[in-house]
């Protein structure tokens, strides 16, 4: 039997970098050309799942603008940049909606609160969370109507101080079995709350048009439409 002699230089420690080096290079470069690939897909299913939940605590019959056209960025309570999605008829601002997060059982809960001009809740909904299933998870509006219980209520109605549940001396009941979930989900939207009374003026201010010309000068100076 005859054995295929192996090339010498096979066996060098260069050239087996050298392959090393040229599969990784290969794979980076695969991944990279998928991830430019899917990238405008993504974004665009990212803004339509925003947009349904958009959806879900801003009623449509409130507004006649695209709620992702113009989102407006403050500081958000926790010193971040916080991004306020607006509803408006006109430019006269209707509603307005941001994400709030609190600190559950098993980490982060995030909701998306909508309010109105005057500071009273239209919806909320959880938009992400890792509580545990059957049990810190009814707070989803798909597994039972709690979170529908703070539909028209504002921070006076009921006091701030009463934005906690009934353990705590609060007005709202917790979940069975679950306390600490409903507790960062209050403690969450009456955050949301003190932040929009804190803002108020600047969330509720007509809405400034950019008007674009065809021109390459065009004017940059914002509009305001009467």
């Amino acid at each position: 039997m005859t054995t295929v002699a192996q090339p010498s230089y096979r066996k060098r420690i260069g050239y087996q970098a050298g392959l090393l080096g040229g599969f990784t290079l290969i794979a980076a470069a695969l991944l990279v050309m998928g991830d430019i690939a899917t990238r405008d897909t993504i974004a665009l299913r990212k803004a339509e799942d925003l947009k349904a939940s958009l959806a879900q605590v801003i009623p449509p019959a409130i507004h006649d603008n695209d709620l992702l056209a113009d989102p407006l960025t403050l500081e958000g309570p926790d010193g971040a940049p916080l991004t306020v999605y607006r509803a408006r008829e006109g430019l006269q601002v209707t509603g307005v909606a941001y994400r709030v997060t609190g600190v559950g059982y098993a980490g982060t809960i995030e909701l998306l609160l909508g309010l109105d001009a005057a500071g009273t809740v239209l919806g909320t909904r959880v938009l992400s969370h890792a509580e545990t299933p059957g049990l810190g998870d009814k707070m989803e509006v798909a597994k039972g109507d709690w979170i529908l219980a703070f539909d028209g209520l504002s921070l006076g109605n009921p006091p701030a101080e009463r934005w906690a549940v009934k353990k705590d001396g609060g007005d709202f009941d917790q979940f069975t079995g679950a306390t600490i979930t409903p507790r960062a989900i209050l403690g969450a939207l009456r955050g949301g709350l003190e932040f929009f009374a804190k803002h108020r003026d600047t969330l509720t201010a007509s809405a400034v048009v950019q008007v674009d010309t065809p021109d390459a000068a065009r004017t940059q100076a914002p509009v305001r439409q009467p």
